[in-house]
């Protein structure tokens, strides 16, 4: 038992909270804790595997490298390279990696694997305030 529940992990908390049942706050807190797998971009750009979609720069994080094979699958790549990555916790990805990025970014978990999924979007209460889209940065009068 953890803090008067099961704990259950990133994984176990997307299911929840896909089911209906989960808690958004814990489901946050199991990401900043989770040790994810992030591929490296293979091109002129470099760094992280991401992609933009809605004006939202999405980096791409897996649990784990099935989940990060079922990806390269989808995308026709599994046999065509080596996917290299570096693992970090979910909360340096949104604390450091999200303000360095150009415009609003978030991360998306497990993206090929549909229900098991999960989008961490540039939210107030996902990523620092400077990075998170619905703050109001206001000039004060």
């Amino acid at each position: 038992m953890w803090r008067g529940h099961n704990y259950m992990g990133l994984t176990g908390e997307i299911a929840a909270i896909r089911d209906g049942q989960g808690d958004p706050d814990r489901l946050v807190g199991e990401f900043r804790r989770a040790a994810l797998l992030v591929p490296l971009a293979d091109g002129p750009d470099d760094g992280l595997m991401s992609a933009v979609s809605g004006g939202i720069r999405w980096v791409y994080a897996f649990t784990d490298e099935e989940a990060m094979a079922r990806f390269a699958a989808a995308r026709g790549e599994l046999e065509e390279r080596a996917w290299p990555y570096v693992s970090m916790l979910g909360a340096r990805l949104v604390d450091v990696v999200v303000p360095e990025a150009q415009g609003p970014a978030g991360v998306v978990v497990n993206v090929a694997d549909g229900a098991g999924s999960m989008f961490f979007p540039p939210v107030a209460g996902i990523v620092p305030d400077v990075s998170a889209v619905d703050v109001d940065r206001g000039e004060a009068a």
